[in-house]
């Protein structure tokens, strides 16, 4: 039993098992993959998520069970005392010949330089197409949202867009559509993104193994996603925090996506319209990029920081000595964080000697 606050919870029971011919342990009940990778065994998924339930529609993660007349998916089994698992006997093939079934009706392994998941899974195993089935081209859909796009051709089916929408965001944006090679994903209905429950929270493109869900202003592009450098940030729209990596080029050297990764916190992984697509305010043409102080002629002129500090600070004093400290008020935002915000209630109240705090979005 462990405490949390006065709630005593049980505590999981630990059972032992073997993973290829090894003894290991593990939380009763533990998914297998995720026990193998603890252990340091790899077993690849295309279909798993861990922000998901279970499902194992891919089988790319089949391991062997002793006692089990089939392979099972080592993203849909849990752990149990006894188990004996092996994921390097005839396991291998089962895996290379899923690949290459999938290969088989993936038409275009490379959409716009997004990372693919089947394709570094088909290097690692060394699969290749056999063949290019005569009915793999599916019917190209498009949208009249300006965020997101999708290209059949790149989808493998896992559906683990589909399930994001309805088990993180609890609505039904997207779904199959379709049998056989003509199966597609969908807006509800064939309605447009915008005509359905969508936020245009852009979770699916980020749930996507294979850049089949892509952003729109990123299309036709051919760097690779892989290539861009990523700056971990804190997002401004709101006061939740949510952390996000900004993918810098580094030959422009300028914003080109926002992402998240799903062991961040506050958030994660998970971003709201304007955390993901609203960025390309930090290169509009009119935003200040240096500090400006107004002169005697009464217009803005750039100048240094210190500067700008010191006639700020010049300002405020002159203000306090002169009507007193109630006389200033201090604006804050929840745009800003949380520290920034702390420091900015106590710069008014220690230094200034004001209580006149408030923030834009408290009205």
């Amino acid at each position: 039993m462990i405490r949390v606050g006065d709630t005593m919870i049980p505590m999981a029971r630990t059972v032992a098992f073997t993973l290829d011919g090894q003894p290991a342990s593990a939380p009763e009940g533990e998914l297998l993959v995720h026990a193998a990778a603890r252990h340091g065994v790899f077993i690849p998924t295309l279909c798993h998520d861990d922000k998901l339930e279970p499902y194992g529609g891919c089988r790319m993660c089949v391991v062997g069970v002793e006692g089990s007349p089939r392979p099972l998916p080592a993203c849909a089994t849990r752990v149990a005392e006894g188990m004996v698992v092996s994921t390097d006997s005839s396991v291998p093939q089962y895996q290379r010949t899923l690949t290459e079934m999938l290969l088989a009706e993936h038409l275009n392994p490379d959409p716009g330089g997004r990372p693919n998941e089947l394709v570094d899974l088909a290097e690692e195993l060394a699969a290749e197409a056999p063949f290019i089935l005569p009915d793999a081209k599916r019917e190209p859909y498009d949208d009249r949202n300006r965020f997101m796009g999708y290209d059949p051709d790149a989808c493998i089916l896992c559906n683990r867009c589909v399930r994001y929408t309805q088990e993180v965001m609890q609505c039904s944006a997207l779904s199959l559509e379709g049998r056989g090679p003509h199966a597609r994903i969908v807006p509800t209905h064939g309605y447009s993104w915008l005509d359905t429950e969508c936020e245009l929270c852009g979770g699916c493109l980020s749930a996507c193994p294979t850049g089949a869900i892509y952003e729109k202003f990123e299309e036709g592009t051919e760097r690779p996603e892989r290539t861009l450098e990523k700056v971990k940030s804190t997002c401004t729209f709101c006061g939740v925090g949510c952390q996000i990596d900004l993918n810098v080029d580094p030959e422009t050297q300028r914003i080109v996506k926002v992402t998240s990764e799903p062991h961040y916190v506050s958030n994660e992984g998970n971003l709201c319209v304007k955390g993901r697509f609203a960025f390309n305010f930090v290169h509009h043409p009119d935003r200040l990029t240096e500090p400006l102080v107004r002169g005697e002629d009464g217009e803005l002129h750039p100048t240094t920081w210190e500067h700008a500090f010191r006639v700020a600070a010049e300002g405020l004093l002159r203000v306090k000595e002169e009507h007193g400290p109630q006389a200033i008020g201090v604006l804050s935002s929840a745009r800003l964080t949380m520290e920034e915000n702390f420091l900015i209630q106590k710069l008014a109240r220690t230094a200034l000697g004001t209580n006149s705090v408030h923030s834009c979005e408290a009205t």
